[in-house]
């Protein structure tokens, strides 16, 4: 952990989603098989990213068959995988090609070896490990928004009163004043959101709901936000020396991953308002 802090070692790589899971995370099937003192990993993940820029990588495998487990989400386990070894012998990394700068990949297992000493905490419950990592993710990913959300404010506000159309500044006109402002007060109120659900992190209480509602509203702050400088820009907001084309692209990201937005309403529908659960 030293190592991870002061960044001499890189610990990017979240293996978590695979192609025929989603978002359905008891539905994966990467299994890891003990073999006296190592697991044997077979199986395969997607939407990975950085894997190619870490050296280390926190992989969630079953270690137990679903069908075999009391509860769906029993018999699955958290491994840290040494991917300067595993590369090469045992795993292949394919970057996924997409419309934005993300670095995101696939990756493949095919009989890779991971030393049983490589276990974090206890076989059969990565699961329980995993959630708390996410409430990390999911503000850190709400912090990250509510950045973009403040990039596009300070671009369209800056914007708004330097372009002069027919004579004047537009910002002067409430279409292009009034959204801008909006977009302001929306950010602000998930920044709050968000320094609560960080709070509470911090203080090692439980966040789930919080954080989730962090990510949630920032998400949406953010798009506005982007979508409201595009518009204020017009013609220029799609120009690539301007930056707002290639935020706008990736901002958009956020309200479908890490948790989608339908996810995190699903959350608060059945755990906070106990309405019946709809999968």
């Amino acid at each position: 952990m030293p190592k991870v802090a002061t960044g001499e070692l890189r610990l990017q790589a979240f293996g978590v989603t695979e192609p025929g899971a989603g978002t359905d995370t008891t539905r994966i099937s990467t299994f890891a098989r003990r073999e006296g003192d190592k697991y044997v990993v077979r199986g395969s993940k997607i939407w990975i990213s950085r894997a190619e820029h870490s050296d280390l990588m926190v992989l969630l495998v079953r270690t137990t068959p679903r069908e075999e487990a009391a509860r769906p989400s029993d018999g699955m386990s958290v491994l840290l995988v040494d991917l300067r070894k595993a590369v090469g012998d045992g795993l292949t990394i394919r970057p996924v090609r997409t419309m934005l700068n993300h670095a995101t990949t696939e990756l493949f297992f095919d009989d890779l070896e991971v030393p049983a000493e490589n276990l974090v905490g206890e076989e059969g419950k990565g699961f329980r490990y995993i959630l708390d990592g996410m409430n990390a993710e999911r503000i850190l990913i709400a912090s990250e928004c509510i950045g973009d959300a403040k990039f596009f404010i300070d671009r369209a506000s800056a914007y708004a009163r330097d372009r002069e159309v027919f004579g004047r500044a537009i910002g002067e006109n409430q279409g292009v004043q009034f959204p801008i402002a909006r977009a302001y007060v929306q950010m602000s109120a998930a920044e709050l959101m968000v320094s609560k659900a960080a709070g509470m992190f911090d203080a090692g209480e439980a966040c789930g709901t919080e954080a989730n509602m962090a990510k949630m509203l920032a998400s949406e702050a953010s798009w506005f936000a982007a979508d409201t400088c595009l518009q204020a820009h017009g013609g220029f907001g799609f120009a690539e020396e301007y930056d707002i084309e290639r935020k706008f692209r990736e901002t958009r990201l956020y309200q479908v991953a890490p948790i989608s937005t339908n996810l995190i309403l699903s959350h608060v529908g059945t755990h906070v308002l106990r309405m019946p659960k709809s999968f």
